[in-house]
């Protein structure tokens, strides 16, 4: 079997999912390769404002506009870091290039930018992140757990979150309310 790589995709949970971290999420790939997956779950705003969040890790927050955007359930790995999915892509101390526009990054300096000059200004910032280990996504895409669809960046920093993944399906073609709770099989 190829092995595809994911990476710059959305993964759908399906309807089925019952992983409460999972059920109903889209999850940005950010990398996918050999050795696994990351992603971040981008439709999972928590309670807490980057204002909130500012004021924990003792960082400034004077760049207007950004006060009030929520953070997120990144996943359910190293839920106690942050994490900045953005674009442009920028050159910070610690980011993983998604593609050419679009970023992950995990170093403080770019919260620091962020509160200065407020950018870049399409971030999504969650806590925590979704890992697969090797072959373990690839599992879960074989007993549809996931449906899979080449991301559109504006469907992250464009759209609130609850828009986010009936838009991803419509990428697909699927209207998310027809999808049937169980996978058919031929």
């Amino acid at each position: 079997m190829d092995s595809v790589n994911l990476t710059d995709h959305f993964l759908i949970a399906m309807p089925a999912m019952d992983d409460p971290y999972f059920s109903r999420a889209l999850v940005y790939v950010c990398e996918h390769n050999d050795q696994g997956a990351l992603g971040i779950v981008v439709n999972k705003p928590l309670d807490m404002s980057l204002q909130d969040l500012f004021e924990k890790v003792d960082i400034p927050l004077d760049a207007t506009g950004l006060n009030n955007l929520p953070v997120y359930f990144g996943g359910p790995v190293q839920t106690d870091r942050g994490f900045v999915l953005h674009r442009p892509l920028g050159q910070w101390q610690s980011t993983l290039a998604v593609n050419d526009a679009v970023g992950l990054t995990s170093s403080r300096d770019i919260l620091v930018a962020m509160g200065q000059q407020g950018q870049p200004s399409d971030v999504l910032v969650t806590l925590g992140y979704a890992g697969w280990g090797a072959g373990q996504l690839e599992n879960e895409l074989a007993q549809n757990g996931w449906l899979t669809v080449r991301a559109d960046p504006s469907i992250v920093f464009s759209l609130p979150p609850e828009e986010r993944l009936a838009a991803a399906m419509l990428a697909l073609g699927i209207d998310f309310a027809h999808l049937a709770e169980d996978a058919g099989h031929a």
